[in-house]
């Protein structure tokens, strides 16, 4: 059974007295570099229709980022090259070079998508075509043309066009695999009701096969996930043994060979479950509790006993039949029990505090059914009348209006306030933990630490919280380690944003719009001069600065990733590179 989780923000890394950010006019150094060829684009056909084409393939990030080396970007052009860019000195930049070509021709496929790539590691690399087809390629060190040679070790047509997601390599019982996450958006012919496609994730396990000598790659493993909205985030642990994934709809593993037994376990426990344990009903004064038990049971083999906040139920020696912390306290001297003649014990508990309703029995117990009768439906559907209308708002000038929705702004409400985050087991195939983001809104992935999984953002409140998973450490899962005051709040105004990001080292978040124009968020820093908050008169310690810098291009920008030092943005014919802080 998967365990429910929470994050847990640390306060020292919160700042509540945080003044927003000062709009600084200091100038950026901003580079250019026109491609020679334009970047291979691959624009969403008529029959790609949905928001979840949209998000996977057309809010595409074309600019990917090689985490294992600094400063260090690949793009796919036109012509199917992958091209490199690798900075150590902005005033001496040197025009993307050719790293490798792709061998397939991409013009003559019609229902291809963009050419996607991932850095498993520091000498491996996973890339697609678009068409379906999958290629693991050992690179050498990349970001130095005297040692990065990109070479073919596997490639192999795995059905329809997919995008890579993630992917990692890794050592185990001395055999090196690499797996990766392929993403599809399919045409699902049993969804009547909703948009007609379903998202899979293929979780594909890649390992080095020695026959007789020879080495070579072979696929392992295939498996397949499958869900109704394409994942905000998906991500394969360090060691290949789960995975990670935040989705608006949650993703389950489809039947196949390996886990037709995992899925016929899961259909008996549900069985199991259906039966409750018992079942309970509640007045204002007390609380009825009704438990079956064996016909060749008597009042001897049962010990029940109470206390104001507690219950045990014991049958016959066996282990406690109920047992926990009460909702809310009992007068545990006036509690009794029964035998009836159908027999079922019936437990009757007086309430301490006359009124409030228990919304459950025994804290965490979930094993038992709770029952209203008709009189209390109605009691609590009149209670609530005033809540709904069929009017919206009928009488905004009344005292307390049930809903008012002009008084919401439009950065307070987003559509996807039910995402969850899930880790799956690898060997199982089950959930192993879940966290309920309720409203804390997905904002962006960035890579750390190459060698860790990606950091996940999160809105909470106003804030932008960094969360990086930490696989192997089950009491410390999800550790909260940066955060971007206000981020949440002020990206939510920005109406046409279209990428975020944020430096490895914390010291900036930055978003950029369709085109042209790009907004910097750095970290509080010390003032240098004296400064004086006018409506409490204190002195401010420190401040935060918003910078904006506008592109000279009027073609969108299809690619945007931050390092310490540089911000890096891809338009179609034209690669910028910001300098947003000074290298140390």
């Amino acid at each position: 059974m998967a365990a429910h989780c929470s994050l847990r923000a640390k306060r020292l890394l919160l700042d509540p007295k945080f003044e927003g950010y000062k709009l600084s006019l200091e100038p950026l150094a901003c580079y250019r570099l026109e491609l020679d060829a334009a970047v291979a684009e691959v624009k969403l056909r008529d029959d790609q229709y949905t928001l979840d084409h949209m998000r996977a393939f057309g809010m595409y990030n074309y600019l990917h980022l090689d985490s294992w080396y600094q400063d260090n970007v690949y793009y796919v052009d036109q012509f199917g090259r992958i091209m490199n860019l690798s900075v150590t000195l902005d005033t001496a930049l040197q025009k993307p070079r050719e790293v490798f070509r792709l061998p397939t021709d991409l013009t003559a496929y019609d229902n291809r998508l963009c050419a996607s790539m991932h850095f498993s590691s520091s000498t491996w690399v996973t890339l697609s075509d678009g068409t379906g087809r999958l290629y693991l390629i050992k690179s050498g060190k990349r970001g130095n043309s005297t040692s990065e040679k990109w070479e073919i070790v596997f490639n192999e047509e795995l059905g329809s066009p997919f995008t890579i997601a993630h992917s990692v390599s890794f050592v185990k019982f001395d055999t090196h695999s690499v797996a990766v996450l392929l993403l599809r958006v399919e045409k699902d012919e049993l969804d009547t009701k909703g948009s007609g496609f379903h998202i899979t994730l293929e979780w594909v396990t890649i390992a080095e096969i020695s026959k007789e000598g020879d080495h070579r790659y072979e696929i392992l493993k295939r498996r397949v996930l499958q869900g109704k909205s394409v994942p905000h985030y998906a991500a394969i642990e360090p060691s290949g043994d789960g995975l990670m994934i935040v989705s608006y709809k949650p993703f389950k593993f489809m039947e196949g060979e390996d886990n037709k037994s995992a899925e016929n376990d899961d259909a008996e426990a549900t069985k199991e479950k259906k039966d409750p344990l018992y079942y309970w009903q509640q007045t204002e004064d007390d609380v009825t509790i009704t438990v079956h038990i064996p016909e060749d049971i008597t009042k001897d083999d049962i010990k029940v006993r109470f206390s104001p906040d507690n219950i045990c139920v014991i049958v016959k020696d066996q282990p406690p039949l109920m047992e926990g912390k009460l909702y809310s306290s009992v007068d545990h001297e006036s509690c009794t029990w029964i035998i009836r003649e159908n027999k079922s014990l019936e437990i009757c508990l007086i309430k301490k505090n006359e009124g409030p309703r228990w919304p459950e029995l025994i804290v965490g117990d979930t094993r038992g059914e709770f029952i209203m009768d008709s009189s209390q439906c109605s009691e609590i559907s009149e209670s609530l009348m005033h809540l709904t209308s069929e009017v919206m708002n009928p009488n905004p000038e009344k005292e307390n209006p049930p809903c008012n929705a002009q008084e919401l702004e439009e950065c307070d409400a987003f559509l996807e306030d039910s995402a969850s985050l899930c880790r799956f087991d690898g060997d199982t195939l089950k959930v192993t933990h879940v966290i309920n983001l309720g409203s804390n809104q997905y904002l962006f992935s960035v890579v750390v630490d190459p060698k860790e999984m990606p950091c996940f953002c999160l809105r909470h409140d106003v804030d932008a919280l960094l969360w990086q998973p930490h696989s192997d450490q089950p009491e410390n899962m999800w550790e909260h380690i940066a955060t971007f005051n206000a981020l949440g709040y002020v990206q939510a105004s920005k109406q046409d944003k279209k990428f975020m990001a944020c430096a490895p080292d914390y010291s900036y978040a930055a978003l950029c719009e369709c085109l042209r124009r790009v907004f910097i968020y750095r970290q509080p820093t010390p003032l240098a001069t004296v400064l004086y908050n006018r409506k409490e008169g204190r002195q401010v310690g420190q401040v935060a600065k918003q910078l904006v810098t506008t592109l000279e291009a009027n073609d969108p920008i299809l690619g945007f990733q931050a390092t310490s030092e540089r911000l890096f943005v891809l338009t179609t014919k034209t690669l910028f590179l910001i300098k947003v802080n000074s290298g140390n």
